[in-house]
């Protein structure tokens, strides 16, 4: 059996983007090129490895179990052609992903010191909410990823990293945002604008606050942070969220925050890596520089 790079080059990119012509594209070959490239490679291994539903491939059981195998596979083979180069110690290129809050504030600085410190390096950032962020990692879409709730993916290695705090905020003309104290009997009775679920922050609110206050008056739920501060500044409801994010709104005076002692809003960033993902010069000198800088 002769196994090519370009049959393993074929076989990643349309596990990626799930048809052959988009995988073509990417790989700079002609459709029939690729057709062929990912027929021989079935043929050679005397199984099929997607499932086909009209133009759309879809890994079957025995690809997704392949997958890891061919995208290391590949992995080692750049390492050897950069290290033939004179390039094994550069980082090259990088997929990194990021939950909102992380994305917006703290990868931002991050990747620039990185860049000026390896301008040679190529780095993407895709910002989305956390489950979002783990499916990439987990069908290689990704080469790091980080999030701001609880990862229970048994394929991925999770790396606690930094602390972050939630804060309850509102607008300071809110009725609650001219009391001294509260109480849980307080908030009961707020209209909430709270970040969708499957977000991280979405998930420490709830863990925290629903096993104390079951019936919680969701009026909103805002996939950006940004939305959500504008609305509660506008006067209406309270809103919940990173004191990372809310820095410009409280220093410019149009949020306030609410003291919520009872509440334990405290979370852990993490680090997610697949189990089964080759570490690269370049992934490993990243993760170095996030844990030395954060």
């Amino acid at each position: 059996m002769r196994i090519t790079l370009k049959q393993l080059g074929v076989f990643t990119a349309v596990a990626r983007y799930g048809t052959v012509t988009r995988a073509a594209q990417e790989l700079n070959l002609t459709q029939s090129a690729a057709s062929m490239a990912l027929a021989d490679f079935e043929t050679q291994l005397g199984c099929l490895l997607f499932d086909r539903a009209g133009k759309r491939l879809q890994l079957n059981d025995l690809g997704r179990q392949l997958l890891p195998k061919a995208i290391t596979t590949l992995a080692h083979a750049e390492g050897i052609e950069e290290l033939a180069r004179g390039r094994g110690s550069q980082v090259g290129s990088l997929k990194i992903g990021a939950s909102l809050t992380i994305g917006n504030y703290s990868m931002p600085p991050l990747i620039a010191t990185f860049m000026r410190e390896h301008p040679e390096s190529q780095l993407t950032l895709e910002i989305a909410n956390t489950s979002n962020i783990i499916t990439s990692l987990g069908q290689f879409e990704l080469d790091i990823g980080f999030i701001e709730g609880y990862c229970h993916a048994p394929d991925l290695e999770v790396i606690p990293w930094r602390h972050d705090e939630l804060v309850v905020f509102a607008a300071p003309t809110h009725p609650l945002a001219c009391r001294e104290s509260l109480t849980e009997t307080d908030l009961a009775d707020a209209e909430w604008v709270l970040r969708e679920p499957g977000s991280g922050t979405r998930e420490i609110f709830d863990n925290a606050v629903l096993g104390r206050m079951p019936h919680v008056k969701v009026l909103l739920e805002l996939g950006h942070t940004e939305a959500i501060q504008r609305v509660v500044a506008s006067g209406l409801g309270v809103g919940c969220a990173s004191r990372l994010s809310l820095r410009e709104s409280l220093d410019n005076g149009s949020l306030k925050i609410l003291p919520t002692p009872f509440w334990n809003l405290d979370r852990q960033f993490f680090v997610l890596i697949h189990r089964q993902k080759y570490r690269t010069f370049g992934l490993v000198r990243f993760l170095e520089h996030c844990f030395v800088n954060c």
